[in-house]
């Protein structure tokens, strides 16, 4: 009961996050200065925490590999931030939520290259591979057919027209959207092998939004002209930077519909067909999963490539909805 109330909690901070990143970003709020608050802020909450859940006592041994796999999934989750935010202010609230079910997809495949995952014929197999390309397939109807509006933005004020989205960069915010799932895929992936070798959760944690902060500090001194960008005046700057820092490691998708319909763009023809799609395959996915998940167990752990390979996928898929 405990998961899947958090699952929901997850879901409900992330569409959040997005909405509130949207309207920072929309006010003129940079994507550099916005990630650089929100990590460092984590950083802050996050390092006594740290201290306090992995004592000096039972603290896994810090090698140069450990290290090198800190500053791996802190730069990897940086270019996530970067296109996902920058995929966000040049498309839609609705368009980032849907193409984020993209991600179980593009984990699995990279599992295939990196050889983390077993291909085989089985109807589990099959049923993730359909889902992948089905998830694919809706996200390029997303990206490339806007459609007529079918239903509107209930807000009329000033800043829900900045949220508006024109046409010419709705493609771009798509394909910005698609390389934010990639590297976000490519993170989960580094943070398994992580957490595999170095077991301390709220250190790897902390690690991952220290790198992220140092990135975005550093790139903003290169591409920022306008320190304007970094002032947390109006409100809504400081109100989502804070939400950010604190519940911006959250994810997944739920009341979408009702978080667009209050705060955010209109809903097209095309991205409800899209996001239908995208959420069809993403099932499919889960379900393969779901299924070999029962097969292990129904057969006791006895192959040796389902107890060493699957699980690191699953694992991966698993946080990814917890």
């Amino acid at each position: 009961m405990k998961e899947y109330v958090g699952m929901v909690g997850a879901q409900i901070a992330q569409v959040l996050l997005i909405i509130v990143s949207k309207y920072a970003i929309a006010d003129g709020m940079s994507n550099y200065s916005f990630i650089f608050y929100s990590n460092a802020l984590a950083s802050l909450i996050l390092l006594p925490l740290s201290l306090i859940f992995h004592r000096s006592a039972n603290r896994p041994p810090l090698t140069f590999i450990v290290v090198c796999g800190f500053f791996t999934i802190g730069l990897l989750g940086f270019f996530a931030q970067v296109f996902g935010y920058s995929g966000i202010s040049l498309s839609s609230a609705t368009l980032a939520t849907t193409l984020l079910n993209l991600i179980p997809g593009f984990t699995f495949i990279l599992a295939i290259l990196f050889r983390l995952e077993a291909v085989d014929l089985s109807i589990t197999t099959q049923a993730k591979f359909i889902g992948t390309v089905v998830s694919i397939a809706g996200a390029i109807i997303m990206t490339l057919y806007k459609g007529p509006t079918i239903l509107s933005s209930l807000l009329n004020s000033k800043l829900s027209q900045n949220l508006l989205v024109q046409p010419s960069n709705w493609v771009l915010g798509g394909i910005f959207l698609a390389i934010d799932c990639v590297f976000g895929s490519l993170y989960m992936i580094a943070q398994a092998f992580i957490l595999k070798k170095y077991p301390a959760e709220m250190i790897v944690m902390f690690s991952y939004c220290f790198v992220c902060t140092i990135l975005a500090a550093l790139a903003s001194s290169i591409v920022e002209a306008d320190l304007s960008s970094f002032s947390l005046k109006p409100k809504i700057r400081l109100m989502s930077i804070l939400y950010s820092g604190i519940f911006g490691s959250a994810f997944q998708v739920t009341v979408q519909s009702w978080c667009i319909k209050r705060r955010g763009d209109g809903v097209y023809l095309g991205s409800l067909l899209g996001s239908v799609i995208v959420v069809i395959g993403f099932y499919s996915v889960m379900w393969g999963k779901a299924k070999e998940k029962s097969m292990v167990v129904n057969n006791g752990g006895s192959s040796k490539l389902q107890n060493e390979e699957a699980p690191l996928l699953q694992d991966v898929v698993e946080e990814h909805i917890t």
